[in-house]
Parts: structure tokens; C-alpha cells; sequence
């Protein structure tokens, strides 16, 4: 009896321990921190848009269990982070932290959205949540999404219903220098 209750519980046990794909991409994502990459638009980009012709540069700067920020600088604009946090229930949260250059923040800043399930181990997709369509009315259909695996990191926007695209992918296989502190952040 006490062998056959050992091989029921046993494989219980052992799914149980499995991480969720949500997980899976958290820890991928982790590996790179303190680590910056250059990236190339490959999606939706076009004279004046504030993108094309810069150099395009994340920075894995900030690491913690439950919060990975990201700074994506366009040239010398240090303005903008992207900013996960994985929540008790293993769902991750993306959000856009836009400062000015004396630190404070953008009139429009902390948008994005919240996965609504745990995703794949190399994608996530975040749908514009509630506080989102109520700052920006017209990205209340904006769907974010973000894909690793062991050579690139490609950050990607999609509006519902338009034309609107614009992906940004960065090669993870060449580290870069790492760049200063993005605004507002003392570290």
C-alpha cells in the first residue's frame, strides 16, 4: 500500500514543481539582467516618428524577484522603461514609465496592460487594461507583446482595428557598453 501511494503522489509532486510559462519567461527574461543590447526597428517605423534613425538601446538595468525594469533609450532620449512586475497568481504586468529629464513623470506615463493567462516561455502578450483606456482613449485596443529566446528580445505594439505596428527587435547575442541611468532613476 505504502508503494502504490508513493506512485500515485510521487507524479503530483513533480507537477507541482513545474513552472508556468509566465515563470519560464520571467527567469529567460532575468538572465539578462544588467545587460544592454542595440536594437533595430523591423516593424512600423517611418521618418519623424521619433525612432527611426537613432540608436535603439535596452538596458536589463533593475532586477528583482517580482519587478524587472527595463530603460529603452532612442539616442539621447532616456525618457522611457518598461516595466514588468509578476504578480502572486504568475500573471506578468507590463507597464511604460515616461519621465522628463528632471526626473518627473509624463503626463502620459504608466499604461500597458497585464497578460491574461500565463502565455508561452518565449512570448506574452498584454492587452491595454482599464487605466490605459482611460488615459489614452485611443489605446484602449493597443495590444503589447514581447518575445525572448536565446537571441533576441523584440518589443512589439499592435492597435486593434488599424494599421498601426511597430516592433523593435534586439539582438541579445552582442552585449553592449552599458549606458548611463535613464531619467528619473538614481541608479
Amino acid at each position: 500500500m505504502r508503494i502504490l501511494l508513493i506512485l500515485i503522489l510521487l507524479p503530483l509532486q513533480l507537477i507541482a514543481q513545474e513552472e508556468t510559462n509566465s515563470e519560464l519567461f520571467w527567469n529567460k527574461l532575468k538572465t539578462h539582467c544588467g545587460k544592454a543590447f542595440e536594437g533595430t526597428i523591423i516593424a512600423g517605423g517611418k521618418e519623424g516618428d521619433g525612432f527611426t534613425g537613432k540608436k535603439l538601446v535596452m538596458h536589463v538595468r533593475f532586477c528583482e524577484e517580482n519587478t524587472v525594469r527595463i530603460p529603452f533609450f532612442l539616442g539621447e532620449d532616456k525618457s522611457r522603461t518598461w516595466v514588468f512586475t509578476m504578480s502572486p497568481d504568475k500573471l506578468i504586468k507590463l507597464k511604460h514609465d515616461h519621465r522628463h529629464k528632471d526626473g518627473t513623470e509624463d503626463k502620459i506615463t504608466q499604461y500597458g496592460g497585464i497578460n491574461p493567462n500565463m502565455g508561452l516561455p518565449n512570448i506574452q502578450f498584454f492587452p491595454a487594461d482599464k487605466y490605459t483606456a482611460d488615459l489614452i482613449s485611443y489605446a484602449s485596443n493597443n495590444v503589447w507583446w514581447v518575445t525572448i529566446d536565446e537571441t533576441s528580445f523584440t518589443y512589439n505594439l499592435r492597435r486593434i482595428g488599424t494599421d498601426r505596428l511597430f516592433s523593435v527587435k534586439f539582438d541579445l547575442t552582442t552585449e553592449i557598453e552599458t549606458p548611463t541611468a535613464p531619467w528619473g532613476s538614481a541608479n
